[in-house]
């Protein structure tokens, strides 16, 4: 699955305009002030290497998941970062991509940056509207997705626009198919993949397909306890997804031996979401002690010991998902032992986007890892061998 696709160094694009989806999809306060922008400095030398050539660069990306025309979701902030990031101006263009918009990229200067509004004030963005699609690729002579963060979906701005203009793939869209492409087709072992997070159901067909690649499968946060009962142990109220027991017995009993799972956990007699985590009594107990009344909520120092071995003994490692409740300090230990665990070793180490990525950054171990992906969903799917419609639609080498 890795890059075998066109990238804006294989074409022209001096005096080009060129339409890039990039994902500007970043985390911001209830004022609107950014508070994470590694999204957009992620997207940082496609725009540079594209201005440095003088291409006319014409900005594309969604904001939240606005109905209609929602000034929460205007881009403006993102355009005021951009412009501090890249040191020049960058026109944030209105929403109906209409004649002015049209005209004032037609007489952009060569190394200009534009902004179009949220994609997503049009309905017909997520509907992938073919009318929509053609009417946005007007505004460009090529097409680049650096996008990866909405590459699993097939939306006009990501899938539509490419059947009316030449699509090449950006910097960071290369370099995401790069690092998760080699770590699955051709790692260097030990290959181990952790897996967190609260759904099994989520992550069925990741498990049959990662099973089929590593040598070993570390799973915990809330995911665990479903095994924990096929193996027949009591989970109390522990996150419980009935309708995979039986796909967790049949892993048990076919893959066991590539398993690792908890050994102990740190419980808890209420939930920190409902009564904030100072109501909550809290021990450690092994997973075969858990309290009909109590709930897991993180791994225990024992399972933070079992994985950390494994992982130092590893060349690749891939994480997906947290171990516990990390948002609440009291159950972020599992979390940070394996991020921690991961930075100390000298092995590749790739973290799968989402809620493993923010909890990476806001633990402060973000420069520790080789590759932090940009998309949590799209690098989930990447995982479970699935093509990416956004990448598919690019020109092939």
């Amino acid at each position: 699955m890795s890059m075998n696709k066109k990238t804006i160094e294989d074409i022209e694009v001096t005096g080009k305009r060129v339409l890039v989806r990039v994902d500007f999809n970043v985390p911001q306060d209830e004022h609107g002030a950014i508070t994470d922008d590694n999204r957009i400095t992620a997207a940082l030398p496609t725009i540079q290497y594209l201005t440095g050539k003088g291409a006319k660069v014409i900005l594309i990306s969604h904001l939240g998941r606005p109905k209609g025309v929602t000034p929460k979701y205007t881009l403006e902030p993102i355009s005021i970062r951009l412009e501090e990031l890249l040191e020049q101006p960058v026109e944030l263009l209105d929403e109906d991509y209409g004649i002015e918009v049209a005209e004032f990229i037609d007489n952009m200067e060569n190394g200009q940056v534009v902004l179009l509004e949220n994609v997503r004030f049009h309905p017909q963005e997520e509907a992938n509207d073919p009318e929509f699609a053609k009417r946005l690729s007007m505004l460009g002579d090529i097409y680049v997705n650096d996008a990866f963060g909405t590459a699993h979906r097939a939306h006009a701005s990501t899938e539509g626009v490419t059947h009316f203009l030449p699509s090449v793939a950006g910097f960071l869209m290369k370099k995401e198919l790069d690092y998760l492409g080699s770590a699955l087709d051709n790692p260097k072992r030990p290959f181990i993949a952790i897996l967190g997070g609260a759904k099994v159901k989520d992550k069925i067909s990741v498990i049959k397909q990662l099973l089929t690649k590593v040598d070993k499968l570390i799973v915990g946060g809330g995911m665990a306890y479903t095994f924990q009962k096929a193996k027949g142990y009591e989970i109390g109220k522990s996150l419980f997804d009935a309708s995979n027991l039986e796909f967790c017995k049949e892993i048990l009993a076919t893959s066991g031996d590539k398993l690792i799972l908890p050994v102990d956990a740190i419980i808890t007699d209420k939930n920190p979401f409902d009564v904030g985590q100072e109501a909550c009594e809290t021990k450690t107990v092994s997973v075969t002690e858990i309290p009909a009344d109590w709930e897991g909520a993180d791994i225990g120092p024992e399972s933070v010991k079992l994985f950390a071995e494994a992982i130092s003994g590893a060349e690749t490692v891939v994480w997906n998902g947290p171990m516990g409740i990390f948002e609440y300090s009291k159950f972020a230990d599992g979390t940070i032992g394996v991020a921690q665990a991961m930075a100390d070793s000298h092995a590749i180490t790739i973290i799968g986007g989402g809620d493993s990525a923010a909890a990476a950054q806001k633990l402060g171990f973000s420069d520790k890892m080789t590759h932090i992906s940009t998309g949590g969903g799209a690098s989930l799917e990447f995982l479970e061998g699935k093509e990416l419609p956004g990448v598919a639609a690019l020109q092939d080498k």
